[in-house]
């Protein structure tokens, strides 16, 4: 199984794109920095994968806390586990990924002169 058939990496970058121009460039900056920290080889695999566990933890119907049962508390464990995760990435943002990301949304948000 290649690593094509379980990643779309024009679907996932269409969304991303839709995503940054609906929220704007600020928003979505930490997003392309994410998605170039996850995407550079020199970003350690156990960081990488506590990311995508962070993610799942948010998005998938699995709670330690349920939010149903106690409304404030049951978003904190989501809230610190992509905290927790993103802290981990966020060391590995060198000047060159911030560099793609803002090309990347110079091409996206062109100044108007």
């Amino acid at each position: 199984m290649n690593s094509e058939s379980v990643f779309n990496k024009s679907l996932t970058w269409e969304r991303i794109e839709s995503y940054a121009r609906k929220v704007g460039r600020t928003a979505a900056r930490p997003v392309l920095l994410t998605y170039y920290v996850l995407k550079d080889e020199n970003t350690p695999r156990a960081d990488k994968v506590v990311f995508a566990a962070a993610l799942a933890y948010l998005v998938l119907p699995i709670d330690l806390i349920s939010a149903k049962r106690f409304p404030v508390f049951g978003w904190l464990d989501e809230l610190a586990s992509v905290s927790i995760a993103y802290k981990r990435v966020a060391k590995h943002i060198t000047p060159e990924i911030e560099q793609k990301a803002d090309a990347q949304l110079d091409k996206w948000f062109p100044q108007a002169n």
